[in-house]
């Protein structure tokens, strides 16, 4: 973050709105009348209508900022006021926190549920109960249905604090949030632009960006541990450890695997093995360049989210001042596995961004 946090901007094909939170337009398996849903009216979903309300522009929900044309203030008010079945499964992370997409989060939990085709849609395995047409809307959801929040505590799920249905909560480095949401802003359609790094440091700071504070996203959620359907896990512990993420992830679920299906899961849950499965699917459906998206030739490989990147693009005094910041408001917190030593987390005093590098695929 030194002169501008570099932004590489690359072809990422799963980059588009469309394949996390719509299905993939008509002659999908979907009824195309939402007239019923609060909000809505006639439409025929398709990332050609969301990609049209895609202003760059926010509003308010309840003091918490969205961005407009992928939420709206009926599809929030829907999930508060949704209807919660005992055995829904719910994953639930602040944004760029890596269990989007790709990520080996979401990829263990499709294969421990046996939603392991390739040829099932991001959308349709785990889709967001947040987005104007969001996981509540969708019909004929086989159970137990997998969903995914970005939702801070206070606007999840009333029916869900009285229920059995079961919450993963997937925590990540703030440092590596911040900057992974710096980049993306800078190419994603939906949000505004993030200005310079300090200015978009001091955003995110204070609260003011998409979804709110991430210090009350984490701590509202925490609350919540200890209780029974209920798991904290971090993007750093499953990064380091995918297998006993994923055994712990079974036992909490009540679905042991035998060593040898856990390898399966482990396998086909790395990061590389689900970006080539992601792009499996968005090939065969032929997607093309995303609207309003400047990109390089497709050839070029999105790395995955590298814990601790964020000491590539602080400057000292924005370490400085997160530092303060964090110790403030996490205090009386458990300690997180990006707890270090302040020395060993200290950032070069003129760190050089690498050309090469780029922000992880881009999700709202």
């Amino acid at each position: 973050m030194t002169q501008g946090w570099k932004t590489v901007v690359i072809f990422i094909p799963w980059l588009q709105p469309s394949d996390h939170c719509l299905p993939p337009g008509p002659g999908a398996d979907l009824e195309t009348n939402w007239a019923q849903n609060p909000g809505r009216g006639k439409v025929t979903p398709g990332p050609d209508l969301i990609y049209q309300n895609l202003s760059g522009e926010y509003f308010r929900y309840k003091g918490i900022l969205f961005p407009v044309g992928l939420y709206s203030p009926e599809s929030i008010s829907m999930v508060e006021n949704a209807e919660v079945q005992d055995d829904d499964i719910f994953i639930v992370t602040y944004p760029k926190s890596g269990t989007c997409r790709a990520g080996p989060g979401r990829g263990a939990l499709w294969r421990v549920l046996g939603e392991c085709g390739a040829e099932v849609p991001i959308w349709k395995r785990s889709p967001w109960c947040e987005a104007i047409i969001g996981a509540f809307s969708l019909p004929n959801q086989p159970s137990p249905r997998l969903m995914s929040s970005h939702l801070p505590i206070q606007l999840f799920a009333k029916a869900f604090f009285n229920s059995k249905a079961k919450v993963i909560y997937m925590g990540r480095n703030p440092r590596d949030v911040v900057v992974s949401l710096y980049h993306y802003s800078k190419i994603a359609r939906q949000l505004k632009d993030p200005g310079t790094p300090d200015q978009f440091l001091e955003n995110f700071l204070k609260g003011e960006v998409q979804f709110g504070s991430w210090f009350d996203h984490i701590k509202g959620w925490i609350r919540m541990k200890g209780k029974e359907n209920f798991l904290f896990i971090t993007y750093e512990e499953m990064q380091q450890d995918l297998r006993s993420s994923v055994r712990h992830i079974c036992q909490f679920l009540g679905r042991p695997l035998g060593e040898e299906a856990l390898e399966s899961v482990v396998a086909h849950s790395a990061f590389n093995a689900m970006k080539a499965n992601t792009m499996r699917v968005l090939a065969s459906r032929g997607r093309g360049r995303r609207s309003g998206c400047a990109s390089a030739p497709p050839s070029l490989p999105s790395p995955p989210g590298v814990c601790g990147d964020w000491k590539n693009h602080f400057t000292v005094a924005q370490s400085e001042a997160f530092d303060r910041l964090y110790r403030e408001q996490m205090r009386g917190l458990p300690t997180f596995p990006w707890d270090v030593d302040p020395e060993d987390a200290s950032p070069d005093p003129d760190p050089s961004p690498n050309p090469d590098q780029a922000s992880e695929a881009p999700h709202p």
